[in-house]
């Protein structure tokens, strides 16, 4: 009876992502010989591989450490320090949730390219800017989770540690960040994964000498044409967002635990 109840969902599960994989797994292993690992031995023996996915995890770090510190001030900000348009402000950073990568990278090239309003196109094509462009773009998942934990603190417990003369700081490292560094994880491991596959950004600054691993496989499957290359670099990347969609997940229940 259970397994008639779970047939269409792993129906629908092998149709929608096992097939796509086993054939993109499948083509890596094609040669013109019929089917062999020469092009494993290619991509990951190459240079060229090596420093997209270096690059790729420099930068997903990056963009996770800056969104952490980032959305972890301001859902602070907003949940404690009462000022007029607090709430305004959440919405405001809410509506980057609503916005496609690529949107905050054409802002970004009207604000900083070589022919925007501050002209700083040296940096915006740099990994800097596109580092710059995933932490603004990426915050909000971390901030909105933080913010749900922070109205979750009971401010009897902020009054009974104040009225013991706890300081500020040490009432936010002992009081507050604990009860929501499970939904700090959860937003940074989040913000990782999102950071490793991102490809809009990269493609629309256009940031030529910025090669990640899903810039990797755009190039060698549509600009080159080289489809088993592609296909090698697109199945190590879906394994190392498996990998770490498992620790993330790992880390968030025992953070929750």
């Amino acid at each position: 009876m259970r397994i008639r109840w779970l047939l269409p969902p792993l129906i629908v599960l092998l149709g929608f992502f096992g097939y796509p994989l086993a054939l993109i797994v499948w083509q890596s292993l094609s040669t013109d010989a019929g089917f062999g690992l020469s092009a494993w031995a290619e991509v990951l023996g190459s240079a060229e591989f090596r420093t997209a996915a270096w690059r790729t995890i420099v930068i997903a770090l990056g963009a996770t450490a800056g969104c952490v510190l980032l959305g972890t001030f301001l859902a602070l900000v907003i949940a404690f320090v009462p000022f007029p348009g607090a709430r305004a402000l959440s919405k405001v950073v809410d509506t980057v949730l609503a916005f496609p990568s690529f949107l905050i990278a054409l802002a970004f090239t009207f604000l900083y390219g070589s022919a925007g309003l501050l002209g700083t196109g040296g940096f915006l094509y740099s990994q800097w800017g596109v580092l710059l462009a995933e932490i603004t773009f990426y915050t909000p998942f971390v901030m909105r989770p933080a913010l749900a934990a922070f109205s979750q603190v009971p401010a009897a417990q902020l009054e009974v540690a104040a009225s013991l003369g706890a300081k500020p700081g040490r009432v936010l490292w002992q009081v507050i960040l604990p009860e929501a560094r499970p939904s700090l994880v959860s937003g940074a491991c989040l913000t990782m994964l999102l950071a490793m596959n991102e490809f809009g950004i990269v493609l629309f600054i256009g940031a030529k000498d910025v090669q990640t691993l899903p810039m990797l496989i755009y190039t060698k499957g549509i600009v080159t044409f080289e489809f088993p290359q592609a296909c090698v670099i697109a199945v190590v990347n879906v394994v190392f967002s498996i990998a770490l969609y498992q620790w993330g997940g790992r880390r968030a229940a025992v953070e929750a635990a």
